[in-house]
């Protein structure tokens, strides 16, 4: 995994994706949680202390090798991806509140997930130096990360016609980059892929599926109502799984491909059980409309 194209190519990726998301926000985008902050510090809650100790759980459950089970940690401290506010357009949840814990997990990230994924190295693999995502790491993981963020913030606020003109080819390049690297990777671990895919395909498939679940369901529960609760039902269901992928790859960060396993798996699972997800929640929120205390509930 010490090749040029790991060494060079993946840091350049992570920042060109962080720099794309910075393309797309504003400083309104963190305004706009204060006109639905119950619903957002619901949502945060859920995706930063919720999720990685219901992954914790199955991880153990399931009884996964070390290195597979930080992988899962690793993923389910990850924020959500871009693709929830698409899921979130299409079938008619909160875009808005998307995009404002897009961009707040986004930041959040930064510290929450080094912690997760040392203390989840600690207990795995008895030793966190083993990994090279250390605490000390943290500044490393800011200059990657969230610097290009920024950059890409100020570049729209300065100068908004040239964001929207870099947007798609930042997002095209970006892509390129990443799937020869995940090609590369592929090739390297092709003679266990199947046996990775049968280890932690349940496992993913599961946590993928209560997280789902959780992201709409504790929000319902706690009366927001159905479109935010179903952003936030995306959001926490669908996490940056390309960024995932491009930390536990990276040699100046986790340097591990078994690592970066689940969530390759989990970035095709999820595409298919958001759609069902979706599906599902909108048929249940029509039979709701049309009884006769639907109005009362919606």
């Amino acid at each position: 995994m010490d090749s040029a194209l790991t060494l060079i190519g993946l840091p350049i990726a992570l920042g060109i994706i962080m720099l794309g998301l910075g393309l797309g926000l504003t400083v309104a985008d963190f305004r706009r949680v204060a006109q639905h902050p119950k619903a957002a510090v619901i949502a945060l809650a859920c995706q930063v202390l919720l999720l990685p100790a219901l992954c914790f759980a199955l991880v153990l459950a399931f009884g996964l090798p070390p290195e597979l089970a930080v992988g899962m940690m690793l993923l389910a401290a990850s924020p959500g991806g871009t693709t929830a506010n698409l899921y979130s357009h299409l079938f008619g949840g909160h875009v808005a509140l998307n995009i404002t814990l897009t961009a707040i997990n986004s930041v959040l990230a930064v510290f929450t997930l080094p912690i997760v994924v040392n203390l989840s190295a600690a207990y795995f693999l008895g030793d966190a130096r083993s990994i090279g995502l250390q605490f000390d790491k943290v500044l490393q993981v800011f200059a990657i990360v969230l610097v290009p963020v920024v950059l890409g913030m100020m570049i729209r606020a300065r100068t908004p016609r040239v964001a929207a003109s870099l947007n798609r080819p930042v997002r095209i390049l970006s892509v390129v980059v990443l799937v020869a690297v995940i090609a590369g990777a592929v090739v390297g671990e092709r003679a266990n892929l199947a046996d990775y895919f049968v280890s932690v395909g349940l496992a993913v498939l599961a946590f993928n599926l209560l997280s789902l679940a959780i992201g709409y369901g504790v929000p319902r529960l706690a009366g927001i109502e159905r479109s935010a609760a179903k952003a936030a039902g995306f959001e926490i269901g669908i996490h940056n799984s390309t960024l995932a992928i491009t930390i536990a790859l990276s040699p100046a960060l986790l340097n591990s491909s078994q690592m970066a396993i689940p969530a390759a798996v989990y970035g095709v699972v999820m595409f298919f059980t958001a759609a069902a997800f979706g599906y599902l929640v909108n048929r249940v929120g029509a039979r709701s409309a049309n009884s006769p205390s639907g109005a009362a509930t919606s």
